[in-house]
């Protein structure tokens, strides 16, 4: 999200979390917005920061100046920079890129130090792709019970059957971002509202 009207119309429709890039190699790069925007959203509603390889001081300044819950880390970030931010009370959500090589041993030694692993589909843009990875590969591969996001071409299209194909794992939440856009940060709210309608229905 980088628009200050279509956060709100979006906000509107009362998801559980929003997503805000800090990463300034990204389109949805949103550095600009005014502080008191982010602030001011429902507090039922987490604000998630997202950054790639960014330094410990900056993510604190970004928490601190938008009043962050949550942050989700795209880049190389390693176990114990994850754990200096948990014991900061911030979530860490930690993404990793999937494709048919992905080492699921990897992921052992972040458990104990992120709040949630996101699998999104391995690429060199760090998420945002609008591709996504073929799903069958967490019931082959994922046998820890720790909660996750999937993210990576996820839309109203096939909502139904990313939740049907992952309903015996742990997924925790879907990370909706480029298949509901109408250019790059600026979301379809008819979309995402019906994004919303079909999660509740599975539930």
């Amino acid at each position: 999200m980088n628009n200050a009207n279509n956060i709100q119309e979006i906000a509107d429709l009362q998801p559980d979390y929003l997503g805000f890039i800090f990463y300034t190699g990204s389109p949805r790069y949103c550095g600009h917005l005014d502080s008191h925007i982010l602030i001011n959203l429902n507090n039922h509603i987490e604000k998630v920061a997202v950054f790639v390889n960014e330094t410990l001081e900056e993510i604190q300044r970004i928490i601190s100046k938008y009043h962050i819950q949550t942050v989700q880390l795209h880049g190389n970030e390693l176990p114990e920079f994850c754990d200096n931010l948990r014991q900061k009370k911030i979530k860490v959500i930690k993404a990793f890129g999937i494709d048919k090589n992905f080492n699921y041993n990897t992921l052992k030694q972040y458990k104990e130090t992120i709040d949630f692993i996101l699998f999104d589909t391995k690429s060199t843009q760090h998420g945002g792709s609008g591709q996504s990875f073929d799903w069958e590969l967490l019931n082959k591969k994922y046998t820890l019970s720790h909660p996750f996001f999937i993210g990576g071409g996820v839309g109203t299209e096939n909502l139904n059957d990313l939740i049907s194909k992952t309903k015996n794992l742990p997924l925790y939440a879907v990370d909706l971002n480029s298949k509901l856009e109408l250019s790059p940060g600026i979301k379809n709210v008819q979309k995402v509202k019906q994004a919303i309608e079909i999660i509740k229905g599975n539930n």
